[in-house]
């Protein structure tokens, strides 16, 4: 007999998920656009799009799992950032890449995930973004940690490419949502969400949904103190799982 497949009323989770995308979609846009300037009409028919957009991107590959591909970044004699306590930014967002791994097994989610690299070795960034297409990732995030001449700079930022692409909306959503539960979960200070031309993301603009974090500053020590605890990097390994719900 053949399986009937299950509709969105079935799933209670994805719905509540659903409006939540909308909610902060609509919050996101107002914080660009002065909806105060525009007609009661038009109000309507921007909320109306922006919860059909949520729909869209919940509402897909409900039965099957989606493929991630996390991307540790830098690794091998690419140490990336070194904080003022010697901490290598190689090495925390490779703890936290692990941390996801383990927490995903766990939680037996609806998600596969594969690391660009499981140990301290040097990936090219075309071979990160090869093996996502590869893979025919839903989904890629490249995990990063932040540096300035500023001891005072601090908090996350989420950068999405600059080129736009097919996926710029799914792209602003996660990275809107990875910087927002950041901020009220942990206490992050959110920098915001950014556009940038990093290969990772130029590379896969017309590919998938993609996102770059940086999670925090190892030139301040707060932020230094924060990231040096493994309690610390698997509460960031959750909160990205949750936002990939």
């Amino acid at each position: 007999m053949e399986e009937k497949s299950k509709t969105l009323t079935q799933h209670p989770v994805k719905l509540w998920k659903i409006l939540n995308v909308g909610i902060d979609l609509l919050n996101f846009v107002q914080t660009t656009i002065n909806m105060s300037t525009l007609k009661p009409f038009y109000k309507i028919i921007l909320t109306m799009s922006l919860c059909l957009v949520g729909l869209a991107l919940n509402s897909q590959n409900i039965e099957g799992k989606k493929i991630v591909v996390i991307d540790p970044g830098h690794g091998g004699k690419d140490s990336g950032a070194i904080g003022l306590n010697g901490i290598m930014e190689k090495d925390i967002v490779l703890s936290i890449a692990k941390a996801m791994i383990r927490l995903n097994s766990i939680t037996k989610s609806d998600f596969e995930i594969y690391l660009t690299r499981y140990k301290d070795t040097l990936i090219s960034l075309s071979d990160r973004t090869r093996l996502a297409r590869n893979l025919k990732a839903d989904l890629f995030i490249s995990l990063h940690c932040n540096q300035s001449e500023n001891p005072k700079a601090r908090g996350v930022e989420v950068y999405v490419n600059a080129r736009g692409g097919n996926f710029l909306m799914e792209s602003i959503l996660l990275a809107y949502g990875l910087q927002k539960h950041m901020k009220t979960k942990l206490g992050f200070e959110s920098r915001g969400v950014k556009f940038g031309n990093f290969q990772v993301l130029r590379d896969l603009v017309d590919f998938g949904p993609s996102v770059l974090v940086e999670f925090g500053f190892l030139s301040n020590w707060d932020e230094i103190i924060f990231l040096s605890f493994s309690t610390n990097t698997n509460s960031l390994a959750s909160i990205i799982l949750m936002c990939l719900i």
